[in-house]
């Protein structure tokens, strides 16, 4: 790579270390505590084959799911979107629509080896919900995940 000023190796760290790490060097606590900061990229939050359509759709989904859970001030230390590979009907004026299924998740954790689910009010659920399938052009419905991990992972990878 032909990169000056690269740290590595960060990739061998996990979630925890990086926001420590990045509290030490002093960055802001926007970007420290940014989602979905820090993780693998979106690829692993579209369920199936990956297209430059299906990471459109949860580009959007996560913006409005991020500025709601901003907007309610509720605290979890990662929360996200990922684009599932089901697909359901859906009905949208008078016409059935056939489009993909949205999964939210928010956790809280301390070392991002284990979690547990942030408690979400169906108030902010249902505006959410309802922001996503009438705003992400092929969403036509969204579920809630409430694993934690173990047995689950943070990540749908």
């Amino acid at each position: 790579m032909s990169f000056t000023d690269l740290i590595e190796p960060l990739r061998g760290l996990f979630k925890d270390e990086v926001r420590a790490l990045g509290r030490q060097l002093g960055l802001p606590k926007d970007l420290v505590e940014r989602q979905p900061f820090p993780g693998p990229g979106l690829a692993v939050r579209v369920i199936g084959e990956i297209t430059k359509d299906k990471l459109d759709m949860l580009r959007e989904a996560d913006a409005i799911f991020r500025h709601e859970m901003k907007r309610s001030k509720l605290k979890a230390d990662q929360y996200f979107a990922v684009l599932t590979n089901t697909r359901s009907v859906g009905v949208m004026g008078d016409f059935r629509t056939h489009g993909y299924t949205i999964a939210l998740r928010a956790v809280k954790t301390t070392d991002f080896m284990t979690c547990q689910v942030v408690p979400i009010s169906y108030n902010l659920l249902g505006r959410t919900a309802t922001r996503i399938v009438n705003e992400v052009k092929g969403v036509s419905r969204v579920v809630y995940d409430i694993t934690g991990k173990p047995p689950a992972t943070i990540e749908w990878e």
